[in-house]
């Protein structure tokens, strides 16, 4: 017997998502469930799927997160925006700021409008100028994790970038075993700006947007150049979002935020 679903569709700098709100825990989809209604042909299509949950752990809500292919994720940056202006419209756009529970620990964010600031997980795992193998070339590889984990390389030409090629080397490498990274290739266009394009685990191509992966480039950045915070970040759907930090010890970073759009696109009802 099929089940009517109502759902929302939303987008975080082209980063897209269907959002459902299961705060009465009546929603338990599979796996499968999830990929259908991502798949572009024959469901809703989305980058992910994003459910509101009762919080468990002194938050206000819980975050959960799941990519395209059905698998749960730890976290999801332009998700993490997108979740609390929806949340925030759940409330009818009466919230100043929410925290919310992801399985990367605690995540907070404050309304401007149409736009969202959310406080990032701590990084971790950083690891720099790494030369690795990847799909034919030997690269200079970069690392960190956001919440995920996300390998960063710098080139000299974006557009010329084969992201899907060298993405998939990098997301499988055994570098990365065993759960592998997402791959992210940086463009430095001034002393506190860079253009990057994403190759997403879970989704397993490039997508116009991650927001853990503008957060990693960031951070980077400053590694390797001593950027300032905030660090300008466009990304392939044509946005410009911000990356701020402060750094009390080196390589050490705290009150990690990122701010950008989080638009709603539609909303309806699916059979599922």
């Amino acid at each position: 017997m099929s089940k009517t679903l109502q759902f929302w569709k939303m987008n975080g700098a082209g980063n897209d998502f269907v959002m459902l709100d299961n705060r009465d825990r009546s929603l338990s989809l599979s796996k499968d469930q999830i990929a259908s209604l991502c798949d572009r042909h024959r469901g809703i299509g989305a980058d992910g799927l994003l459910c509101v949950e009762p919080a468990t752990d002194g938050g206000d809500f819980k975050m959960r997160y799941y990519n395209a292919d059905g698998g749960e994720a730890e976290m999801c940056g332009n998700g993490a925006r997108c979740f609390g202006r929806f949340v925030n419209r759940l409330h009818q756009d009466s919230l100043k700021s929410i925290r919310f529970e992801t399985l990367a620990g605690m995540i907070s964010a404050e309304f401007e409008g149409d736009q969202v600031r959310i406080n990032m997980s701590t990084p971790h795992s950083l690891k720099l100028s790494q030369s690795l193998p990847v799909a034919g070339e030997q690269l200079t590889v970069h690392f960190v994790n956001t919440g995920v984990p996300h390998a960063v390389v710098f080139v000299d030409d974006l557009d010329s970038v084969d992201v899907r090629k060298l993405g998939a080397g990098l997301r499988y490498h055994e570098a990365f075993a065993p759960k592998g990274t997402n791959a992210n290739f940086v463009k430095v266009v001034g002393p506190d700006s860079i253009a990057i394009r994403t190759y997403e685990r879970g989704v397993e191509g490039e997508t116009l947007a991650c927001g853990t992966g503008m957060v990693a480039c960031g951070l980077i950045h400053h590694e390797l150049s001593g950027a300032k915070s905030p660090v300008s970040v466009k990304v392939k759907g044509g946005d410009t979002l911000r990356v701020g930090f402060d750094e009390p010890r080196p390589h050490e970073y705290t009150n990690v935020t990122l701010f950008g759009p989080a638009d709603f696109v539609f909303e309806g009802q699916v059979s599922i």
